[in-house]
């Protein structure tokens, strides 16, 4: 495809040769990783995490969408929050049961299929092709590889055509759009109340002969299978250690002057045009704008002067925040690359006032860039970060040291306050709050102040007997020197140590069974609409009162539900359901005390667009439904294997945070 596009001939022996290369080094690294593969970088690892066919899905390509994923979120949500490895191997697989589904029913694309896409990608305002050289550099630049972006391209297309092909059929009545248009533009002033298991639980209270009962025939459910130990120790706090430590200016001066170029820049000064995507079917529209906006400023990838885009973001750009500013962030930016930003990182690659040469697509938007003039930080201006950077880096060494002292002392006397007293000048701390203790612990438990930690747990399974002394640990803030108070072997606990656990159980399980039934009485005890609130908070429930509510909003605390949404839209004005809804984990009883009905005037001039959306609605759900279909039937004949192990391995493997240690300031740490 690169050769059509450049319109270099090669030779056939050439490419059969380059081919053949490709291949014997592809399996060089396939076939690399061995027993070592997961010190790999995890976008190098080539140890397989799935099958699907006869393709392999590995971690190095689960680490790429990760990384993608990262990007583009910024960091707002974490990974784990977004379902986490095996949220991101489900789509992988999906996706390649999508290719392969498609490839079977003949629906691969052509290299003139996918030339045709990537020209309609990088062209410029004038819809021609922007270039070879440009698109190797924009591709290159965006992707990292140009051939991994055309293979995705090529699965998009058949992915495309799959899709028109089962979805061909689809459609929707005029009657369905008025109902649609209905249910969109009516409003509610809606009165509810969620009836959950934790609020209930709360007011449950079990005697104690009935916890006693429940432990007896549930004893063995608490058995300890691993020993229990309480330990003692010394905690050195490394920022009571740092805020000592005297740090003269000369050295500030000293560590300002050595610090690269790069981080002696603020930033740079970024301005942007940002054109909303109200719908899915305007994208296109939304990008050719954008286009537009880009040959209007000056050409593709030109020099565009800050005053003229500025003026452009004023009359354009849909970001209340920085339009009225020009289109100037409100900071100046700078790259961190502990945390990459999918959009704004690129302007930094740009020449100072350049513009983006294409429109980017970020977070269903379109943007334009502009790179403004980097931005230089002055020693004062610096000196804050650079004072708190090597205070934290000579107080993380100091507290060590005095870390290892409390070690050595604390072996020679076991006596934990008498080393906090000799200490505690030292450590800038009061010997009461250097030394702490823990309950009975075990691995995998959450230690009060330290958390669930590997290294402590690691230090604290070599300690068998009584004062034994454990090595310094870090922990959360500082470093921990513990010593075995006690030790209690793999048992079934007495009735006392489990009793809290126990009767908590006791009421989740009992909360459980009562729930239903709950709300069945509170919504008999109802008579209307406007008692909703004032029932639900006598019986300690979340309930309240939403005005103006429009089916697909979240409701209060309960969230969306279709289900709960065809039911308020099934009442009158005045009515309330008598029969509570159960949505998720909650039973609900919602009353309607005011209802506005759509304004039916406004219909026809919605009705297309609202047409065409619903049928792209009902085509993404039809499409969805048959990829699910394949997904499963290719599981039960066995042509999708998940390796569970190294899934698992790569979930352990996770970095996790440096709790000890403060957030990075972009300074070098020697």
């Amino acid at each position: 495809m690169l050769k059509q596009l450049s319109r270099l001939e090669r030779t056939r022996n050439i490419v059969i040769l380059g081919f053949a290369i490709l291949m014997a080094v592809s399996l060089i690294v396939f076939y690399a990783p061995g027993r070592n593969a997961r010190t790999l970088d995890p976008n190098k690892n080539t140890e397989v995490l799935a099958k699907v066919g006869s393709a392999s899905i590995t971690v190095a390509d689960l680490a790429r969408v990760r990384e993608n994923y990262t990007q583009m979120l910024g960091g707002r949500m974490s990974l784990a929050q977004l379902g986490g490895n095996k949220r991101f191997l489900d789509g992988l697989i999906s996706k390649e049961v999508v290719s392969q589904e498609a490839q079977r029913l003949g629906f691969g694309a052509s290299d003139a299929e996918l030339a045709e896409k990537i020209r309609k990608q990088f062209s410029d305002a004038s819809g021609q092709f922007v270039g070879f050289e440009r698109y190797k550099e924009s591709v290159t630049a965006r992707y990292g590889d140009i051939e991994q972006f055309e293979d995705e391209l090529r699965d998009e297309i058949a992915q495309e055509k799959l899709r028109a092909f089962v979805s061909a059929s689809v459609n929707v009545s005029d009657a369905e759009v008025q109902e649609e248009y209905s249910r969109r533009n009516t409003t509610f002033d809606v009165s509810y109340v969620a009836v959950s298991a934790d609020k209930l639980a709360a007011k449950i209270q079990p005697s104690d002969d009935e916890l006693r009962s429940y432990y007896e025939s549930h004893k063995t459910d608490y058995r300890y299978l691993e020993p229990q130990k309480k330990v003692r120790y010394i905690f050195i706090d490394t920022e009571k250690v740092g805020s000592t430590l005297q740090i003269p200016e000369a050295d500030l001066k000293t560590e300002f002057d050595n610090l690269k170029p790069e981080f002696k820049q603020a930033g740079v000064k970024i301005q942007q045009i940002v054109l909303k995507v109200a719908r899915k079917d305007l994208d296109a529209q939304v990008e050719q704008k954008a286009k537009d906006l880009i040959g209007k400023l000056g050409g593709a990838g030109g020099q565009v002067s800050e005053a003229a885009f500025a003026e452009a973001a004023r009359g354009n750009s849909e970001d209340p925040a920085t339009a009225k500013n020009g289109g100037f962030l409100t900071t100046v930016f700078k790259k961190n690359p502990n945390k990459p930003h999918g959009l704004y990182d690129r302007a930094i690659d740009m020449e100072p006032g350049q513009i983006s040469d294409i429109p980017i697509r970020y977070a269903g938007n379109w943007y334009i860039l502009r790179r403004g003039e980097d931005v230089p930080k002055t020693f004062e201006e610096a000196k804050p970060e650079l004072l708190v950077s090597l205070r934290n880096r000579r107080g993380y060494g100091a507290a060590f040291k005095i870390a290892q002292e409390a070690h050595t002392r604390l072996q020679e006397t076991k006596d934990p306050q008498k080393v906090a007293q000799e200490l505690a000048a030292k450590a800038n701390m009061k010997p009461a709050d250097m030394v702490r203790e823990t309950p009975f612990v075990k691995p995998n438990d959450d230690v009060p102040s330290i958390g669930s930690n590997q290294q402590f747990e690691q230090t604290l399974a070599a300690l068998n007997n009584p004062n034994d002394v454990g090595e310094v640990t870090g922990i959360k803030g500082g470093f921990a020197i513990p010593i075995l108070v006690e030790k209690k072997d793999p048992r079934i606990p007495d009735f006392d140590e489990v009793k809290t656990k126990i009767a908590d159980a006791m009421k989740k399980q009992r909360a459980k069974e009562q729930l239903e039934q709950k709300a069945k009485d509170l919504a008999a005890s109802i008579t209307g609409p406007d008692q909703i609130k004032a029932a639900g908070e006598k019986e300690g429930f979340d309930a309240g009162v939403e005005e103006s509510f429009k089916l697909g909003s979240s409701l209060g605390k309960i969230g969306t539900s279709s289900a709960l949404d065809d039911l308020i839209y099934s009442l009158k004005q005045g009515e309330f359901s008598k029969t509570p809804v159960k949505v998720d984990d909650k039973w609900v009883i919602v009353g309607v005390t005011k209802r506005v009905d759509a304004d039916q005037s406004g219909f026809a001039a919605q009705r297309d667009t609202l047409k065409q959306s619903m049928i792209s609605e009902r085509q993404d759900q039809v499409f969805s439904d048959y990829v699910t279909s394949v997904e499963q039937r290719m599981k039960q004949q066995g042509k999708i294997k998940i390796y569970e192990n190294v899934l698992a391995q790569l979930d352990e493997s996770e970095p996790s945070a440096e709790p000890n240690l403060p957030a990075g300031l972009n300074f070098p740490t020697k």
